[in-house]
């Protein structure tokens, strides 16, 4: 029912959604916002407006959302059947309640309900001429003065109560992209100035690798039974997803996770030889680089090398 719904009215508001709004919509994802962050960065955009909205899902006031979508659908029965989406009931062991705030957890018209609400914001912000690039509820206003970011954060503050929302006081910020080793993250990225040539890099965020990592952890325990080419055949897709969604980013990233990938196996190999600790030290000479790329190990670094090369041919 809420796929239906969502093909029935998903054309009427994306007639009104912005062109720097890029989440969960037809034709545009991810990297479509990232390129144009990256592009506006090198045209001299060098203060960022960093906008972290506190649970945008869970808390999206019902009453103020169901107004909004009422501003361009009149059918009644359309509206009643939108706003029992929002209001079925949640259970939690043998309690349950109706939400009086928010949209429904995994719901599939979820997204396109949070895009309508943060619509009006994206319009706001175009018309005083602000640059905002948005991604569901992950926001950036890219600015060419810290003056014009301090009226944006203003703004956005404003907006943010009317609207009933929240900010995460402490994660919500205006960075100087001017300054070394001051940054900001951005779907899975975090983008910084340099201390070695001060020009500015991005990469996959800490907590973009330690979620790899804690998924290759699961499949690399010491006391895991299988062979080194079943356990290779199960992380290699791990890798290869991560690696297309992060490969713009430093090549370091790639070398320091290989290694660390590596002594993972490598601590599983020691312990079938007896041997305690992890896989380091003479075990890479036992154990090289070579030995685990014949095995098919899926290696970072020389992907992202193969599409340096390609990218310059």
């Amino acid at each position: 029912m809420q796929e239906s719904l969502k093909q029935v009215i998903e054309p009427i508001f994306e007639r009104e959604f912005s062109d720097n709004s890029y989440g969960f919509r037809p034709g545009r994802g991810c990297k479509d916002a990232l390129r144009e962050v990256d592009r506006l960065l090198k045209e001299g955009y060098q203060y960022i407006v960093d906008v972290d909205l506190k649970r945008y899902f869970e808390t999206i006031p019902h009453d103020k959302l169901m107004s909004e979508i009422g501003k361009r659908i009149a059918d009644g029965r359309v509206l009643k059947l939108i706003e029992s989406f929002l209001k079925q009931v949640i259970m939690k062991g043998l309690k349950e309640w109706y939400p009086e705030e928010g949209t429904p957890q995994g719901g599939v018209i979820s997204p396109l309900l949070a895009n309508i609400y943060l619509n009006p914001l994206d319009q706001k912000m175009k018309a005083e001429g602000f640059t905002m690039i948005r991604y569901a509820d992950d926001i950036v206003v890219l600015c060419c003065s810290k003056s014009e970011a301090v009226r944006a954060m203003e703004q956005i503050q404003i907006w943010v109560r009317s609207a009933g929302l929240k900010l995460h006081s402490d994660k919500t910020r205006v960075a100087d992209m001017t300054q070394i080793g001051t940054g900001f993250d951005f779907l899975g990225y975090h983008f910084e100035r340099t201390r070695f040539n001060k020009k500015l890099k991005r990469w996959a965020r800490k907590k973009s690798m330690q979620k790899l990592k804690d998924a290759i952890r699961s499949q690399t325990k010491r006391s895991n039974g299988n062979s080194l080419k079943q356990i290779i055949v199960t992380i290699n897709p791990i890798l290869r997803g991560w690696f297309e969604y992060f490969k713009h980013g430093n090549k370091s990233t790639f070398t320091l996770l290989d290694k660390w990938i590596r002594m993972r196996l490598r601590s599983i190999l020691r312990k079938r030889t007896g041997r305690r600790g992890c896989g380091r030290g003479r075990d890479n000479n036992r154990w090289t680089n070579a030995f685990f790329a014949e095995h098919g190990l899926f290696s970072l670094i020389a992907a992202y090398e193969t599409a340096c090369q390609s990218s310059m041919r």
